[in-house]
């Protein structure tokens, strides 16, 4: 039995009443006294939900917005808004202009954010006058850890794909991996309107598996280490596109070679993170700082490169490459200071 969990008896007063009392530390820390009122929601078969009235509206998920735009607007701002709506959890963000109509440009960039970055949500209603969109994915249907290791995966296969097209001269494949960046975003904001949703809401944020607000902070930082990941994947996509031609097939080998530690130091990171593993986060950050040896390596093999634009091009790889593993290291620290705690009630 957890350290939140009491048990309690059931009482039978009067002629057809069943009592339970309620924990004095959690009447307490609510403010509440006698006489105040409570409402309680069957959940399920099994399970009640019990919420003081007057502390109801801050647990229940916010239902609708209304953003307001001028015709002048840009649309980057406005779907920077709506973003920013999106995180804040409202299951339904209804964009309305503030006078005339909703702009071609306007509605075009709305629909795209919609489909290219807010997971779960759908455009309900669209037309000059307005826009719909209703997030429809349940909250607990996609948990933060399941959403976080699909975003991780997405984002090392990005990185494998990034080099395979350099290696191959394939601007296709080039191309799918900067498209590919969306979709980790995507899977990152999914995260953070849960994340946001969790500190408000004590429930949800017990159910998400989290024991304190603090987490979520620490997991906030470390989804932007995975979405940076991605986005330095996409660079060199980017740069192939630019080039239109591979490396020498010498030094692409030890590029591969650094990418490969840079995963396996990531992988470790992130495995201490699902495990709660203080011990293992360490060994991560000692791993990550090998990565010298690797970057050694490509710049002695830089030295006996006469093109200057492709020494160029090996060093910036090597460079975006190098950071992956860091970014490693930065997730292991935060693992540390999620887990120090655990260490503390060990010791």
């Amino acid at each position: 039995m957890s350290e939140r969990e009491e048990t309690r008896r059931i009482q039978f007063t009067g002629k057809s009443s069943y009592i339970v009392s309620l924990p004095k530390q959690w009447v307490l820390d609510l403010g509440l006294k006698q006489g105040d009122q409570i409402t309680i929601t069957r959940e399920g078969k099994a399970a009640l939900k019990i919420l003081p009235t007057k502390e109801q509206s801050k647990y229940v998920q916010q239902e609708e917005a209304v953003l307001e735009i001028d015709r002048d607007d840009d649309n980057a701002t406005i779907v920077r808004k709506l973003v920013s709506l999106y995180f804040l959890g409202y299951k339904t963000i209804q964009v309305k202009p503030k006078a005339d109509r909703l702009q071609p440009g306007q509605r075009n960039s709305i629909k795209s954010a919609v489909k290219g970055m807010l997971m779960g949500a759908e455009i309900i209603s669209d037309s000059v006058e307005g826009i719909t969109v209703q997030v429809l994915v349940n909250l607990l249907e996609l948990s933060v850890d399941g959403a976080f290791k699909r975003m991780l995966h997405l984002a090392k296969s990005m990185l494998k794909d990034a080099l395979l097209a350099v290696r191959e001269e394939n601007l296709d494949l080039a191309r799918e991996v900067i498209d590919s960046d969306d979709e980790v975003d995507r899977f990152g904001f999914y995260i953070i309107r849960q994340l946001k949703i969790a500190i408000q809401n004590e429930h949800m944020l017990k159910d998400m598996g989290f024991e304190n607000a603090r987490q979520c902070l620490g997991y906030r930082l470390i989804v932007k280490n995975i979405e940076r990941t991605g986005d330095h994947a996409t660079l060199i996509a980017k740069d192939l596109l630019e080039f239109k031609k591979s490396v020498r097939k010498d030094v692409m080998e030890k590029i591969d070679d650094l990418n490969e530690f840079s995963i396996t130091v990531l992988d470790q990171a992130c495995l201490a993170l699902f495990k709660g593993d203080f011990n293992q986060a360490e060994l991560a950050i000692k791993k990550a700082s090998e990565v010298t040896r690797y970057e050694k390596k490509i710049l002695e093999a830089i030295k006996s490169i006469k093109d200057e634009e492709e020494a160029y091009r090996i060093r910036r790889m090597s460079e975006n490459i190098t950071r992956i593993a860091e970014y490693a290291s930065d997730i292991a620290e935060i693992v540390l200071n999620m887990n120090i705690e655990k260490m503390l009630r060990k010791k």
